[in-house]
């Protein structure tokens, strides 16, 4: 009885092997995967698959030369890097300058002391100096920055190899600046006048 009994029982499991088996082939054929004599190398389809490539590099950041401008975070001046396709004047330094920070740079916490202190500012090359030529005083904007203002257009004009320090003018007079010690001066500047500003990126 007993042998009977473990018979049927292995008669069973064969049969749902079976059958399954069976399931399986249909199922497979009801996807549409068609069978093939030879392997083949197969693209894996788009997904959310762990992969080692990285993002392609954006404009600002393939350029053949760099450009280093000073922006401000939380009361300290912050030196930034871009990538550009070559290597700009005096003019178009001061233009990216009061442009301020990209979106991204923004998003990393950084500002510009620049507008409404120094929105309008012409720049030359004196003798090795950096001339900056600025517009009359504006109205009062709220803003108490001029510190950092100052700071910004010297550390990023010294950052070039050609400009050993700057000095300012308004209406064909030298400007007295605050440099980092809040006195004043209508010396030419450099970086080390506000060193201590300076925080790294």
């Amino acid at each position: 009885m007993t042998n009977a009994r473990t018979a049927r029982t292995a008669r069973t499991a064969r049969t749902a092997r079976t059958v399954l088996a069976a399931a399986l082939l249909t199922l497979v054929a009801a996807c549409g995967v068609p069978a093939e004599d030879r392997p083949r190398a197969v693209t894996p389809p788009p997904g959310p698959f762990p992969h080692t490539a990285t993002a392609a590099p954006t404009a600002a950041e393939t350029g053949a030369v760099t450009e280093m401008l000073y922006f401000s975070r939380d009361d300290r001046l912050v030196p930034v890097i871009r990538r550009i396709d070559e290597v700009p004047t005096l003019d178009a330094l001061l233009r990216d300058l009061l442009a301020g920070p990209t979106p991204a740079e923004r998003d990393d916490g950084l500002t510009s002391a620049l507008p409404g202190a120094l929105s309008d500012a012409v720049v030359e090359l004196v003798d090795g100096r950096a001339r900056v030529t600025v517009g009359p005083a504006a109205a009062d904007t709220g803003r108490s920055d001029e510190l950092l203002a100052y700071g910004q257009l010297v550390c990023t004009l010294t950052a070039r190899t050609d400009v050993e320090a700057v000095f300012f003018v308004r209406d064909g007079v030298p400007l007295r600046v605050p440099r980092a010690d809040l006195s004043l001066s209508a010396d030419p500047l450099t970086a080390a006048d506000y060193a201590v500003l300076i925080s790294p990126r």
